[in-house]
């Protein structure tokens, strides 16, 4: 099955809102075999819906279209496809049921602008939302399946995954497609093709997919087979070569992150973790809390911003930050060893350095990062030296410290 992804909303082309959904909707539709061949993003606005409608590629078999379907009387989608299908509006009673209980379960009043939400086109089938009150719609015209969904995503992804996805696989047998993803952290896509080039060779010629997919501080590595599960074992032992090879950058596979890998990593020496934190301010204690049972290791953080805090809470020696600086490997040696003791527990990381943009000197330009690392066996730190960009050098701070205890447990 081919699909075309519509989202529709001027907040999408003004990137006010990042359109998540079209990425979510990709992947689910990979990941069943489907292949989405285009996806476009138009305004909130009668003459433009119909004219993408009126274009679609002869070749798609499903449109999927997300946004427009508020109570309020800018969302027009409902009401340029009741025109465009030829279908008149009637309060869907099951609708309507189920919005009045949404709202009663909240105890809010009900408006008149949400009873409209329930006058549905007679000619589609109504998709339920039960996470919402704008429903989604199923049209068919020419062989061709349009669905219309609400663009909040968590409501789009509950009708998608419990209603048309259902659906469609009544319809279309997807594709006998395998993916396999690997993640590695701390390793440029050059520098990682680089080092692989002939191991890429043997994938390719074993008629594997092999895509590179960066995005700062990660890349992952997608090993694809057009003849389904038969490849797997192959598949795992690809990546095992890797495991050897570059086991440092390795952290998890598919839907494993950098978080869940440390997480399991502590779970696995029954040991805890704090922070003592400079330039992040927070964001590693955030990330490493971000996973669900992480209190079972993680027991909390030094938030040291300024000089004054970082003498007075982690106990950094006033005369190691008028020597050395507050970006060093002293301050961040210390601020480590302190913390861990303060914190009292097994590990702890901290981090120090010049996110940017202003700031730098010749000797520590914007991007430098001193991250230390205190454990049972003592105190180190490792320099790191990031771009020009602040959220990116956070990012990638937080990424790189992580990474670096995740494999530090593994090997001590």
């Amino acid at each position: 099955m081919k699909v075309e992804v519509l989202a529709i909303g001027d907040e999408l082309l003004i990137g006010q809102t990042i359109n998540t959904n079209a990425a979510w909707i990709g992947q689910e539709m990979a990941s069943r075999g489907y292949q989405v061949q285009r996806a476009l993003v138009i305004e909130d606005k009668p003459e433009a819906i119909t004219k993408a409608l009126d274009g679609i590629l002869p070749s798609s078999n499903c449109i999927i279209i997300t946004g427009g379907l508020g109570p309020t009387k800018d969302d027009l989608t409902k009401y340029t496809l009741a025109t465009y299908f030829d279908s008149p509006l009637e309060i869907h009673e099951d609708t309507l049921s189920q919005i009045q209980s949404f709202f009663a379960s909240r105890n809010k009043p009900m408006l008149e602008v949400n009873v409209q939400q329930a006058a549905l086109p007679t000619k589609a089938s109504i998709l339920k939302n039960r996470r919402g009150t704008a429903a989604g719609m199923w049209f068919e015209q020419n062989g061709v399946i349009f669905i219309s969904l609400p663009g909040v995503p968590y409501e789009m992804k509950t009708i998608m995954t419990e209603e048309a996805f259902p659906l469609l696989e009544e319809r279309y047998a997807g594709a006998t497609l395998y993916h396999k993803t690997l993640h590695t952290q701390g390793i440029g896509e050059s520098f990682l093709a680089d080092q692989i080039s002939d191991w890429e060779d043997r994938v390719r010629a074993a008629g594997l997919g092999l895509a590179y997919l960066p995005s700062p501080g990660i890349v992952k590595l997608r090993l694809s087979s057009y003849t389904g599960k038969e490849n797997e074992a192959q598949i795992a032992a690809f990546f095992n070569e890797l495991e050897v090879r570059i086991p440092e950058h390795i952290f998890g596979y598919d839907h494993c992150s950098l978080e869940t890998a440390l997480g399991e990593q502590l779970l696995q020496k029954k040991a805890t973790i704090g922070t003592v934190e400079s330039c992040t301010a927070g964001l590693l204690a955030q990330h490493i809390a971000s996973i669900s049972g992480a209190s079972a290791y993680y027991q909390g953080a030094l938030l040291t911003y300024s000089n004054e805090l970082k003498v007075k809470i982690a106990q950094v020696n006033p005369n190691t930050l008028a020597k050395h600086g507050a970006v060093s490997e002293q301050t961040a040696i210390e601020m480590a060893a302190n913390g861990r003791n303060i914190l009292g527990v097994d590990y702890c990381l901290s981090t120090t350095g010049v996110a940017g943009p202003t700031g730098g000197s010749p000797d520590k330009p914007v991007g430098s990062v001193w991250v230390g690392l205190s454990g049972p066996n003592g105190t180190i730190a490792k320099k790191f030296q990031f771009g020009d960009n602040r959220q990116r050098n956070l990012e990638m701070t937080v990424l790189s410290a992580m990474n670096w205890l995740r494999y530090y447990l593994k090997t001590n």
